[in-house]
């Protein structure tokens, strides 16, 4: 599968980059912790239309996703932890998608991948 540069949109990712705990006023933890992520980059790839029920569904049954995203790029960095900006490109509100599963294969890689309402 190659991936053709017209058919290719613009969405934007973070990944993952560890947690911190949250401190009180008094600088002790509270026990809950902070998830941190990369500042959001730029993607050109191609994103699926919605799933419907007469499309393939190459993660199967059981795995619950709404759009795939196909490369050819072997060495895009988003994992089952990144965070995905597609329907809404402004990264200064929250996410609206999240990864489901990646599978790569020999020559192209798909991620399944979900939508969420966060709020701010």
């Amino acid at each position: 599968m190659r991936a053709l540069e017209r058919n290719k949109q613009i969405i934007y990712y973070a990944l993952y980059e560890g947690k911190e705990p949250v401190l009180d006023e008094y600088g002790n933890e509270t026990g809950e912790y902070e998830i941190l992520y990369s500042s959001p980059t730029v993607l050109r790839i191609n994103v699926s239309a919605a799933r419907g029920e007469s499309s393939t569904r190459p993660f199967g049954d059981t795995e619950n996703y709404d759009k795939v995203l196909m490369t050819d790029d072997l060495s895009v960095p988003i994992t089952e932890t990144s965070i995905l900006w597609i329907d809404s490109l402004d990264t200064q509100k929250p996410h609206d998608y999240i990864v489901k599963k990646v599978a790569k294969s020999l020559n192209s890689v798909s991620i399944a991948v979900s939508k969420v309402s966060v709020s701010a």
